[in-house]
């Protein structure tokens, strides 16, 4: 009988040193994870994308970059193709001279106002430069309004 209860005194003995060890193990982990900085490896707010030249009269989609070069002759204009209600791509249908989401069925106008659909805000328009080498720069921190192009030179 003593044999047992010895046993079993042993056993909870060693269990709590072992989950003693673990939460100890466990914090120690914890801190020492701390000192490494948490990186988002996402993609650059402001680049290049082709020259005008690359762009022809119309809406031009730039895939890798999720956004819509718009030209209406010397006149270019960038806006997002991200939807703003959870992020979808954007379509546009050139029939109805519109943007519309496949996702829920938000609509958004030539100047992408919403029209219809979940979506509560409009597309935004983001800033457009000719840059040294003679290509497009797009700044998606600086949002412009439907109105701001950039007028190329002829």
């Amino acid at each position: 009988m003593n044999e047992k209860q010895h046993s079993r005194r042993d056993f909870l003995s060693r269990f709590s040193w072992l989950i003693t060890l673990a939460t100890a193990g466990g914090f120690s982990a914890a801190s020492i994870r701390y000192l490494w900085p948490n990186v988002l490896y996402e993609p650059p707010m402001a680049f290049r994308i082709g020259g005008p030249s690359d762009y022809p009269e119309g809406v031009e989609f730039v895939a890798d970059k999720r956004i819509f070069v718009v030209r209406h002759g010397n006149f270019i204009r960038v806006v997002s193709a991200v939807c703003t209600h959870i992020g979808c791509t954007v379509r546009w249908s050139s029939e109805r001279n519109r943007w519309e989401c496949p996702c829920h069925g938000s609509i958004f106008n030539h100047e992408g106002i919403r029209i219809a659909g979940p979506a509560r805000n409009p597309l935004p328009w983001y800033n457009v430069s000719l840059a040294a080498d003679g290509r497009l720069f797009v700044n998606e921190r600086r949002l412009v309004p439907f109105n701001h192009e950039l007028l190329l030179k002829t």
